[in-house]
């Protein structure tokens, strides 16, 4: 055991000298290679997925109930990241037309739809939003949930960029099969569905890009520039934010409910539906509690919480800013908000933090193993 940490110390020592060496030549480009990342301008980054879906920065808003309307997807577009619409906001795919030409109306840029497909009793008419978002000529596509085939097969079809949102490996190794062109792998940590496996992102990521070939985004518990580099150090091209796109100027909630997610930490939330398989992470109110209670009461059924968590009383909550009202769905990156800027403000900021990161924390650490002297 000692002779092999010996090796792998001495491994280290050589990889920090070269890594110094090029630093020192070719002013931090390498490093930036070493994460699968290419800087384009001084805070700008390019990777497989901004090469895909024609972004300036690898940061996608993800598909959110309620909250993705086209003052947020465009706000994120303009600012370089990815926007993405929720279809199933709209009440009708002909409302989804309208907010699809809302959207482009307010940026020039690339933005996508979320279309998350749910077993039901009463599906909504999925093949008729599917339809509209293609004869709108949206060019990307977020997916999620419940057997995607039929559609992926059709966007693919249409020439649109389907990006699927999973919870675990095999879903996303079976989604790549299928042809969608991106994984958005949603870790444990995440807001709404996190699945059954409890797998968190510091393992989840790498372990689907062990088993991927497309690019994979990165998604639950990324708030700042921190994260991105995390992400990209464990083979991600990008991440997917939700619940940090939620605490912004442009988003379409009350100030009621930004203000609950920047007050709360990360113990702030609470697991519903744990008993019934469908596990779902929502921030920790009145309403959350009380569902988590009566859901641990021996013999208790769905029927018995039905009342407390329709996305109806989840809306007027969103809308009205009275937080008893429904649920409030956001993730353990709550510890990490502390300001609700505009998207560009905190766009620009996680990039600064980012090729901050790279360039110069990392690079002191590479001066280190190279035995050089670490200023103060």
């Amino acid at each position: 055991m000692c002779q092999e940490n010996a090796g792998r110390n001495r491994l280290f020592g050589e990889f920090g000298l070269h890594l110094a060496l090029w630093l020192a030549k070719h002013q931090n480009v390498r490093l930036h290679r070493l994460l699968g990342v290419t800087v384009v301008k001084d805070r700008g980054m390019r990777t497989r997925f901004t090469e895909l879906c024609g972004i300036e920065y690898p940061i996608v808003q993800g598909g959110m109930q309620w909250v993705g309307r086209a003052e947020l997807a465009s706000a994120v577009s303009n600012a370089g990241g990815l926007g993405i619409l929720t279809a199933l906001t709209q009440p009708t795919p002909e409302a989804l037309r309208q907010e699809i030409e809302r959207c482009r109306d307010m940026t020039d840029k690339p933005f996508g739809v979320n279309l998350t497909i749910l077993p039901s009793m009463n599906p909504p008419p999925y093949a008729e939003y599917r339809r509209a978002i293609i004869e709108s000529g949206v060019t990307v596509v977020e997916t999620a949930g419940h057997k995607p085939q039929e559609h992926v097969a059709d966007f693919k079809a249409n020439g649109v960029k389907v990006v699927h949102k999973c919870t675990a490996v095999r879903h996303a190794v079976s989604a790549e099969r299928m042809g969608v062109d991106a994984i958005s792998i949603d870790g444990f940590e995440c807001a709404g569905h996190p699945g059954e496996d409890d797998i968190p992102g510091l393992i989840l990521i790498p372990a689907a890009v062990d088993k991927l070939t497309i690019p994979v985004i990165a998604s639950g518990g990324f708030g700042d520039g921190r994260g991105l580099v995390a992400a990209l150090a464990l083979g991600a091209e990008g991440i997917n934010m939700g619940t940090r796109f939620c605490a912004v100027r442009e988003a379409p909630i009350h100030e009621n409910v930004k203000q609950l997610i920047v007050n709360n930490d990360e113990r702030a939330t609470n697991l519903i539906f744990r008993k019934f398989h469908n596990t779902a992470r929502v921030a920790k109110t009145s309403v959350s509690d009380q569902v988590v209670e009566i859901s641990a009461r021996e013999g208790s059924e769905f029927k018995d919480i039905a009342h407390l968590v329709p996305g109806a009383r989840g809306r007027l909550a969103l809308e009205s800013g009275n937080l008893d009202e429904g649920l409030i769905w956001a993730g353990m990156v709550q510890g990490l908000i502390h300001d609700i800027p505009t998207c560009k403000e905190l766009i620009d900021r996680i990039m600064g933090e980012a090729n901050a990161i790279i360039q110069e924390r990392l690079s002191r650490f590479a001066a280190l193993s190279a035995h050089q002297p670490l200023e103060a």
